[in-house]
């Protein structure tokens, strides 16, 4: 028997089937259009997304040439996936890191809403979040709005697909509308963004066993599996990679090296008072999980390799590893996002630049910036969210398969980056999750046992340590100072 875990990303969705001790049996993959019909624009059709999942599970499954137990799903977070009273879609899914309530989220605060809001939530909006999406299409698409049932997120959406259930798992319901401390929707939260009215829209929050429901007639002959399996809906992709990486305590953190770099630890507690920054995720055992996830990520890399390697993304790391041993005063802020940055600060006007540039300056060098800057923005994630003894960095994404950079994340922090057996760390994590949730332990404990072995361990070089540390402060001040522009980027005085 076997399980199948989906893994919805933003741009490629996954299905891996395992075995009860989370061996990887088989893999399907297929790519996903992200739409930008404007430029801060950035959409999917949800139908297509759909489409996708059901080819991977069908091609998984037969791969895989076992019986089918359940499947379990986790997917891209945050955004907005409307759907009429018949699961319909009324429009094209908001992404996460779209743009176009930039306005919106500027003026909530300045008129200190979003601090607010932190007091209850412990995430701080930015304009991809469900709220601020929704109160943009209360304003500029009210008739669509109207039509809307329930206001899913990409998770909740394949769930109903699967199922014919509306539900939101706690992880996805942290952020925006969740009293945190209390996991549950929050009235006042829902009052501060002028939501009121569309409470009934959010879908109800789930826990556990809750989080389930047998495979439907119609979604079993699409994905040519039986009808009535269980169907699990798991958190959402960045609390499942943590998962899949064995951080589950507060001596270990994680970081996401994907569309999104995520870093991530886990806490007993969450402290409201502090400036409001990054996401605070609420588990079921009272722990919180606190993430900082980047609205610029990966991309920045394959963007730099178009522009300075051909497209060729391996190319851009050879180039920027002939730059190791001669630093330049080069230094990139990698803020290119239409929407900005939400973490570890929050600021929708945010804008790349590089910085230093002189004729002298080699595409090598412009490479190693890129790499670094990324870093950089690692290390002070982990500096706002992990504690200061914390030694152990484990890394996941298609990033964490580079060893240079692996190396490079290792010395900028200071930590040891370890990388775990296995590519589907997401997928794992959510396999990992139903069998929890299925009171399956024994297999619980075998899976992780698994997790700690075949990993590999990059640790940090005491001399490459003080170099970087050194840029890193340079870097800082050179972001203090671009700050002050950025307003002038978006036409602003």
């Amino acid at each position: 028997m076997a399980w199948i875990a989906i893994d919805a990303g933003t741009t490629v969705i996954k299905a891996v089937a395992f075995s009860p001790t989370g061996e990887e049996l088989a893999l399907a993959r297929a790519n996903t259009e992200v739409l930008h019909p404007r430029a801060e624009y950035s959409e999917q059709t949800q139908e297509s997304v759909w489409q996708a999942v059901v080819s991977t599970v069908r091609q998984a499954a037969q791969k895989c040439g076992e019986p089918i137990e359940g499947i379990v799903s986790t997917a891209q977070g945050d955004g907005c996936w409307l759907v009429d009273a018949s699961g319909s879609p009324v429009r094209t899914a908001i992404l996460w890191n779209d743009g176009r309530a930039y306005e919106i989220v500027e003026r909530w605060r300045e008129e200190g809403i979003i601090d607010q809001a932190f007091r209850i939530s412990g995430s701080a909006s930015y304009p991809g979040l469900p709220n601020a999406i929704l109160r943009w299409l209360s304003l500029h698409e009210p008739q669509t709005l109207a039509r809307a049932r329930w206001a899913l997120t990409c998770n909740g959406w394949l769930f109903s697909c699967m199922t014919g259930r509306y539900a939101a798992d706690l992880s996805d319901a942290s952020n925006p509308f969740c009293d945190i401390k209390n996991r549950q929707y929050s009235p006042d939260l829902l009052q501060l963004f002028q939501l009121e009215e569309h409470f009934e829209k959010l879908p109800p929050i789930a826990q556990g066993s809750d989080l389930s429901g047998p495979l439907t007639s119609t979604a079993a002959q699409r994905m040519g599996l039986s009808a009535g399996i269980p169907v699990l809906m798991a958190p959402y992709d960045i609390v499942t990679t943590a998962f899949g990486c064995g951080v589950n305590t507060p001596e270990r953190a994680c970081v996401i090296l994907g569309t999104t770099i995520c870093t991530e630890t886990i806490l007993p507690d969450v402290d409201l008072t502090q400036a409001a920054s990054g996401t605070t995720i609420a588990f079921e055992d009272g722990q919180f999980l606190r993430a900082m996830p980047t609205l610029t990520g990966c991309e920045a890399l394959r963007w730099g390799a178009t522009l300075f390697a051909g497209g060729d993304q391996q190319r851009l790391e050879q180039l920027a590893q002939a730059e190791c041993t001669s630093l330049e005063d080069a230094f990139f802020l990698p803020y290119l996002s239409a929407a900005g940055e939400r973490a570890p600060f929050l600021e929708p006007k945010a804008r790349g630049s590089f910085h230093g540039l002189s004729f002298n300056t080699s595409p090598s060098r412009i490479a190693h910036a890129l790499y670094e800057g990324l870093a950089f923005v690692i290390r002070e994630c982990l500096e706002r969210t992990a504690d200061p003894a914390l030694q152990r960095v484990y890394g996941a994404g298609g990033g964490a398969r580079s060893d240079f950079w692996c190396q490079m994340i290792a010395d900028v922090t200071g930590r040891n980056v370890i990388r775990p057996a296995g590519n589907e760390l997401g997928a794992k994590g959510a396999f990992l999750w139903a069998l929890r949730t299925t009171s399956n332990m024994d297999q619980v404990q075998k899976v992780s046992l698994g997790i700690e072995t075949g990993t590999s361990t990059f640790v940090p070089r005491t001399s490459e340590y003080a170099v970087f540390s050194s840029r890193y402060k340079t870097w800082l001040s050179l972001r203090e100072s671009s700050s002050s522009q950025w307003h002038l980027l978006r036409g602003e005085r």
